[in-house]
């Protein structure tokens, strides 16, 4: 090499520039870019496959220089004397590229961002690490951040640079472990990864970006650069109002999953983008009178068999849907339908992928090392790591991205039991107990209350679910009262038992009354939403129709009488899609709801009950107030094993009205039943789930006047006639 080579590498070791060229060097800033080297500047360019580069000046965009190839594997280097802003023309083999120097800009997140990182309490990760578009000095670009402690060499890969880990390699800011580059001239759309470089040398998988905010569907796994361009959103109103978590209005929720909704058999059985599901899920979960609708994770996921409870981009809405301005719009004609948007979020676990988030850096990075902690043998899973800063703050930003950038009503948490025990789904030996020697986990507790603390002072307008399944007390007790601070908890213990009741023989069904009146002995524990989900009619379980008991006539009049029952209940209610139209076959992800069946009447009617209860529910005070408070709900009728009878009295807080639901759920008449009521004077059948137009007998009571006869402990009753496998409502009128 001759001394002006020597001049332009400023003496810079062999061992340095053959790390440089082979991708393993640390400190790439170090080398490229301007440096001063005695009374000049020497800019240096790794542009390996380049056939020529010049240097350009930046003001008058004369050619400065013509870089010459200083090593071999593509290194290039000018001096430029005493010039100020350059940039460089890069003559490929097939393109000439002009741009500003990556290397020409200097540190780019401030130190506050990076301490708040490293303390896991930076809440806008989705604004801070990842891609963002932005201008610096003036310059259009992509800043790229992501957080890498153990890694020796981080790069930047996409279209822009052919995938090559060598042409982009990223700056450490080693306080927190983040690496970060800006690249001008990129800009919304682009497609990258990032090549990570371990502490032993080996270079790993491209990664997806955890912190992408929109990403290639399945199965392409590239992370894409989103715009930071605000949504205009309509829902002003919407947002300031408080009501759904205070749990003192009705709450009725439609489960979905997106991509099995419906299909376009003729299109190849695809599923709708958020544009179609607009016009179609919204109208019709309206009109049937749905508060809110719920979403199986939408979350990027790799397997679509996971119905999106393996997800692996927290914070990117699966591109199988369309792009993540089209989900905020959709989120935005909710709102302006009257419907809350709710998604199910999963902290617990992520799958193996080797593009995603498992050995991030090489090390155990976002999981437990121990596989008796990181790993769950149900899922094939690795659980997060809660005892890191920077975990948590991961989770909690995720969180929040879709609070409060999308506007999200609640988030539902999954499997937040397999997360507050260590010995979940573990055999004796196979978990660590926690530092008291117990099976609590205290870091998923802490998470928790911080989580619920954090969204509650953020988000006003949001609430949040619990999908708990055992007594772990104070699930929706607040944090500073000693709870975990969610706003409802998934009530598993009713479905199962309630469940159970329906599917045994109406015959039997009266050695087994108390599976039906248990869960009022616990019902105001928790703040309680009554769940018929999604984990109802899957994996051999079949429909909820399909568990029902007797001939098909009998089938419907069991699932209606059901239903009035549940929507009679205290408690919020879900309902999964295809059980609002009796599906007779059980979930199929991969098709459609049967919506044929709505041509059958019989269907035709459940679809008709479920639109009326929910209407009555929304319209009736006496239906809400007793949800979360005690004094809202009485057995009128609880003891009745032999006929298998149940009565509910429902109040409003003023106690101005009164609802009594009565169910029969035997398939024999009872004519002249007497239930003891609080209150003298006219009852109005509003409800019947007999009814013609539910495919019912049509027997009832079109209203009725009590008779001053002592009965159930009261001065006055009813003598009602009760329909065949049904639930009545009547409403006082005085």
């Amino acid at each position: 090499m001759n001394l002006e080579r020597a001049e332009l590498l400023a003496n810079i070791d062999a061992g340095a520039l053959h790390a440089l060229v082979e991708g393993r060097h640390g400190d790439p800033f170090a080398i490229l870019g301007r440096h001063s080297v005695g009374q000049t500047n020497v800019v240096r360019a790794l542009l390996p496959g380049a056939s020529m580069v010049e240097v350009v000046d930046g003001e008058t965009d004369a050619i400065i220089a013509r870089m010459e190839q200083v090593f071999d594997g593509g290194l290039y280097a000018a001096d430029i004397g005493g010039r100020g802003t350059y940039r460089l023309r890069i003559h490929w083999p097939d393109a000439v590229q002009e741009t500003e120097d990556p290397y020409s800009f200097g540190p780019l997140l401030g130190d506050l961002d990076l301490h708040l990182i490293s303390q896991g309490t930076h809440y806008d990760l989705g604004r801070t690490l990842g891609a963002q578009p932005m201008d610096v000095d003036g310059v259009s670009g992509v800043r790229f951040a992501v957080w890498a402690p153990n890694a020796r060499r981080v790069s930047v890969v996409g279209d822009f640079n052919a995938w090559d880990g060598r042409r982009h390699p990223m700056r450490l800011r080693p306080f927190a472990g983040i690496w970060e580059i800006f690249l001008p001239r990129l800009g919304p759309g682009e497609r990258y990864k990032f090549e990570i470089v371990d502490r032993n040398g080996h270079t790993l998988p491209q990664k997806a970006d955890p912190v992408a905010r929109a990403s290639e569907a399945a199965p392409s796994t590239a992370s894409i650069v989103a715009s930071n361009i605000p949504f205009r959103w309509s829902d002003d109103e919407w947002m300031r109002r408080h009501d759904a978590r205070e749990g003192k209005g009705a709450m009725s929720v439609y489960e979905v999953h997106l991509e099995s909704w419906l299909r376009v058999p003729e299109e190849g059985n695809r599923n709708l983008d958020w544009i179609e599901l607009s016009q179609r899920l919204i109208p019709y979960a309206a009109d049937l009178g749905f508060t809110h609708i719920e979403l199986l994770p939408i979350m990027e996921h790799p397997f679509g068999g996971s119905w999106g409870y393996q997800p692996l981009g927290l914070f990117a809405p699966t591109g199988r849907y369309g792009t993540p301005e089209d989900f905020a719009y959709f989120v935005d004609r909710c709102h302006a339908a009257g419907l809350g948007v709710i998604l199910d979020w999963v902290p617990a676990h992520f799958p193996t992928d080797v593009w995603g988030l498992a050995r991030f850096d090489g090390t155990a990075l976002y999981e437990h090392e121990d596989p008796r902690e990181g790993f769950h043998k149900d899922w094939n899973t690795l659980i997060y790591n809660l005892g890191r800063n920077e975990v948590k703050g991961f989770l909690i930003a995720s969180a929040l991205e879709w609070l409060e950038h999308y506007h999200v009503d609640a988030l539902r948490v999954d499997a937040v039991a397999s997360m507050l025990y260590r010995d979940y789904s573990r055999n004796a030996g196979e978990w660590i107990p926690n530092k008291y020697g117990g099976r609590e986990n205290l870091e998923s507790v802490e998470f928790f209350k911080h989580l619920n603390s954090i969204i509650h002072q953020r988000c006003p307008h949001a609430f949040t679910v619990a999908e708990e399944s055992t007594a772990w007390p104070g699930v929706t007790r607040p944090p500073e009262e000693g709870g975990l601070g969610f706003d409802f908890k998934w009530n598993m213990g009713w479905m199962h038992d309630s469940l159970h009741y329906m599917q045994e023989d109406p015959v039997y069904r009266k050695y087994h009354h108390g599976m039906m009146t248990f869960g009022m002995v616990y019902a105001y524990s928790e703040r309680f939403m009554l769940p018929l989900s999604h984990d109802e009619v899957v994996h051999g379980k079949g429909s909820l129709l399909g568990k029902m008991p007797g001939d098909t006539w009998q089938k419907h009049a069991n699932l209606r009488a059901y239903f009035g029952f549940m929507w009679a209940h205290p408690g919020k209610k879900l309902l999964f899609m295809g059980g609002e139209i009796a599906q007779s076959s059980e979930w199929n992800h991969d098709s459609s709801v049967h919506w044929d069946l709505l041509d059958d009447p019989l269907h035709a009617g459940i679809q008709r009950l479920i639109r009326d209860l929910n209407r009555l529910y929304v319209s009736e005070p006496a239906l809400q107030y007793g949800d979360l408070h005690p004094d809202g709900f009485q057995w009128a009728v609880g003891d009745d094993a032999e006929n298998s009878i149940f009565g509910i009295f429902r109040w409003p807080q003023d106690r101005s009205s009164c609802i009594l639901a009565v169910s029969n759920m035997t398939p024999v008449p009872r004519h002249g039943y007497r239930v003891g009521v609080p209150h003298a004077g006219q009852w109005e059948e509003v409800l019947n789930s007999d009814a013609t137009c539910y495919g019912g007998s049509n027997l009832g009571n079109v209203q009725a006047w009590t008779e001053a006869v002592p009965s159930h402990g009261k001065e006055q009753s009813l003598q009602l006639a009760l329909p065949p496998l049904s639930t009545i409502y009547l409403r006082w009128k005085g």
